[in-house]
């Protein structure tokens, strides 16, 4: 398997001389002549001769894409992290926030939560709250910020002034600046900032700005929305970046905070069940091996354990918490694989991997299938870290501890989907634990990764380290926490005895990536795959950023023109 390596994609922007801007303003704007649509696309635009007629097909764009967006239902998940100043480290997590919801893209957004039932949550404020001298969030507001403007956007409400054109990317695009026209200011928020738009059909990819003016007693906050070319003639949103305060000297902002909020699940396959029924073909068949015999209890046993087993996973699917199988499921079948080969471990039934999609670290195993999530994988820093998470779960299998066959009864699976983690949930007690980390570190001594755990222990420690200041990173929603109440970490923590000490000047230890490092996501069919991105060498301390979240700069393409169809290789800045 290929080595783990530091994950980066790069903004490319070529600006033209200020003669050439003012050409392209007075001239216009015009698409290139090589722009071509893509297979199965509308029709490319007339090409427009003015900066109006750009707007125009703007905004008729975005009309489009509201509409063709209603009736999905895309999660959207927002992480954020409250920061104070360090001088070593500059500015560093002092507390976090975790918001997960399934949105209603109808004639305005709704939102329904996965985590609470807290009907303030549903308050219409794009931002937050001042309250008893502490912001409240409101995920709703990071939900509003897919569109510019929902109901008002176009050319009678908003100013619209051309900048230059300039690369995303494989994309040329116009940049424009975008005002709302001044009588018509309005506590319900406009949007002020640039757009830029693709140049061959005029769609909107990228958005950065806020809204105006500010409420009394709230916040509008600052974002930067991304949107990925995922199905023909539509660029949809994928990626908001949100960040306030940057602590210059005698600055006076009131908070400080960055916000990573991701959309997927636009288009959930729900496992292909109907398009199978309408090819159902039935041959008349009879099962001639031993398998057709009557099973003997302990078979009965292991099928009703798979039953449920599958059972879980395709509900996990179908709610938008799990990945399809995938690229990255094989790379954490290796690893597994690895560790059952050299340990000699003979299971009855085969051991699979998957990978939740949520931000969260967490692992837990159903039956014979390790569960991961995706940010648990973005920050471990190479591939003995990773076999030290999965070979705490292979324990579990190994040693019997299995959990959920309670879902076998498929009742059990009859929930609305925000009610998931209610529902759901594979926790170990405490002697379990402690017998599944003791024979993973006997499984590890005898893997391929036996020379290499120093890494996983480094890991731990920067865990432990900002641990305090992350408990929403940290909180496990279906499986065992990686720490205990008072912050200590309890999976595999004797590996933090052998392990170096951390070290902030050591610019060649990294104990721990940001959030975004490792995987990518293709939010309209939920497929991940690792990103591939050139090595970029540490200037200072403050380049680490373990656990941190980051700014997105996706590499944007044209549906069927890149190696990932449109996915984009989110990386962080300067990381």
């Amino acid at each position: 398997m290929k080595c783990w390596g530091w994950i980066l994609t790069a903004l490319l922007v070529i600006p033209l001389s200020a003669r050439a801007q003012q050409q392209a303003a007075a001239s216009a704007v015009q698409p290139s002549s090589t722009a071509s649509s893509v297979a199965g696309s509308r029709p490319a635009a007339k090409a427009p001769l003015t900066a109006d007629q750009v707007v125009d097909q703007v905004v008729e764009r975005e009309r489009a894409l509201i509409a063709f967006l209603k009736g999905h239902t895309p999660l959207v998940e927002t992480y954020l992290q409250n920061l104070a100043p360090d001088s070593k480290l500059g500015a560093v997590p002092k507390e976090d926030h975790y918001f997960l919801g399934r949105l209603d893209l109808a004639d305005t957004i709704d939102r329904r939560d996965y985590l609470t039932k807290d009907a303030s949550l549903q308050r219409s404020l794009m931002g937050g709250v001042s309250k008893l001298f502490r912001i409240q969030y409101q995920p709703m507001g990071f939900s509003w910020m897919l569109f510019a403007d929902q109901q008002n956007f176009d050319r009678d409400h908003y100013d619209f002034k051309f900048v230059r054109r300039e690369f995303l990317g494989e994309i040329r695009c116009l940049s424009f600046d975008v005002m709302p026209k001044g009588k018509l200011h309005s506590g319900n928020g406009m949007f002020e900032g640039r757009i830029w738009v693709e140049d061959q059909d005029y769609n909107i990819v990228r958005l950065n700005g806020t809204y105006v003016p500010r409420p009394k007693n709230a916040y509008f906050f600052h974002m930067d929305s991304w949107r990925l070319n995922l199905v023909p003639g539509y660029w949809v949103p994928a990626f908001i970046y949100s960040e306030e305060g940057d602590f210059s000297y005698g600055s006076h902002d009131k908070l400080a905070f960055k916000a990573q909020s991701r959309v997927w699940g636009y288009n959930l396959a729900k496992l292909g069940r109907a398009d199978e029924l309408t090819k159902l073909k039935v041959d008349e068949v009879k099962d001639a091996s031993q398998a057709a015999a009557d099973p003997s209890p302990l078979e009965a046993q292991r099928q009703w354990q798979q039953q449920a087993e599958d059972n879980v996973i395709d509900r996990l699917q179908t709610a938008g918490l799990l990945a399809p199988p995938g690229e990255v499921d094989k790379i954490l079948q290796t690893v597994v694989n690895n560790i059952q080969i050299t340990n000699n471990i003979d299971l009855p039934r085969p051991v699979r991997a998957r990978v939740m999609l949520t931000s969260p670290l967490e692992t837990f195993s159903v039956g014979n299938t390790i569960i991961i999530s995706r940010g648990l994988i973005d920050t471990l820093p190479d591939e003995a870290s990773l076999a030290a998470m999965l070979s705490h779960e292979l324990a579990h299998i190994v040693l019997g501890h299995n959990l959920g066959s309670k879902f076998a009864f498929n009742d059990r699976m009859l929930f609305s989907d925000e009610f998931a983690y209610q529902n759901l949930g594979f926790r170990h007690n405490p002697d379990e634990e402690t017998a599944a980390d003791v024979k993973a570190l006997d499984l590890l001594k005898n893997s391929p990764y036996a020379q290499k755990l120093d890494s996983a222990g480094l890991y731990l420690k920067q865990l432990t380290a900002r641990a305090p200041a992350l408990p929403a990173l940290l909180t496990a929603h279906l499986g065992n926490s990686l720490i205990d109440e008072k912050g200590q970490v309890t999976r595999l923590s004797v590996l933090m005895s052998s392990a170096p000490n951390l070290d902030d000047n050591k610019l060649d230890q990294i104990a721990a990536l940001p959030l975004g490092a490792r995987v990518k996501l293709d939010p309209w069919q939920d497929r991940v795959e690792i990103i591939k991105a050139a090595p970029v060498a540490f200037t200072s301390a403050r380049d680490k950023m373990p656990f941190e979240v980051t700014p997105f700069f996706p590499r944007l393409t044209r549906l069927g023109t890149g190696a990932s169809d449109g996915v984009a290789q989110s990386a962080s800045a300067g990381n």
